[in-house]
């Protein structure tokens, strides 16, 4: 489980993530994290959250979101709730580092999720936008899709081409989640003083 003061990082979506409030804390029920993000970095497309609830809230920089449709380019101090099933995306619209707090309820899915994704893209096996290749895309979506569902193409063209991509991924060794990225370490862990590691969220 993810605990306060872990660092991780994907380096593909240029996103450093350090957890703030961690799923070891409430049992998986809660995540809080900072997440710094490059200029140009990005999540990896728009999406949604089939069974979870997301609150944004940037910190430092212009970070565009866009949330049901809406497009903002938001400044610190703008706060953003995204209800379970609410198509969104967010980015690094400025000429510096972004800072924003994410929080996700529950959490546990979501970490698991995570750490394939994060996994992956430090390995290399994503595109440059840290989307997994179309095989191994084809299994983690249907592994998670109680957790992230991408929003183009449509729902319906996804789980057809997935459905017959499946098998092909399965017998190519590929799979919908990983141990070994489930079990992967921080790349570092701050201490209770480092100025660094973001007060406990209420």
């Amino acid at each position: 489980m993810f605990k306060r003061g872990e660092v991780y990082d994907n380096p593909v979506a240029g996103e450093r993530v350090v957890i703030r409030l961690g799923t070891q804390e409430t049992g998986g029920e809660r995540l809080v994290v900072d997440i710094y993000v490059r200029p140009g970095g990005a999540v990896a497309a728009e999406h949604i959250h089939p069974t979870l609830d997301e609150t944004i809230t940037v910190l430092k920089g212009r970070v565009g979101i866009v949330i049901g449709g809406e497009r903002f380019i938001a400044k610190p101090g703008r706060k953003f709730h995204v209800p379970r099933g609410t198509a969104h995306d967010w980015w690094n619209a400025g000429d510096e580092e972004a800072h924003l707090m994410v929080e996700i309820t529950p959490a546990a899915r979501f970490e698991a999720m995570l750490r394939n994704l994060f996994g992956l893209a430090q390995d290399g096996k994503t595109d440059r936008k840290g989307v997994p290749r179309l095989l191994q895309l084809a299994l983690m979506a249907r592994e998670f899709e109680d957790v992230v569902q991408l929003v183009r193409p449509p729902r319906p063209v996804q789980k057809a081409l997935f459905a017959v991509l499946a098998p092909v991924a399965r017998l190519k060794g590929y799979r919908g989640s990983y141990p070994e990225y489930l079990a992967r370490g921080p790349i570092h862990v701050l201490s209770e003083e480092s100025p660094g590691l973001m007060p406990l969220a209420s």
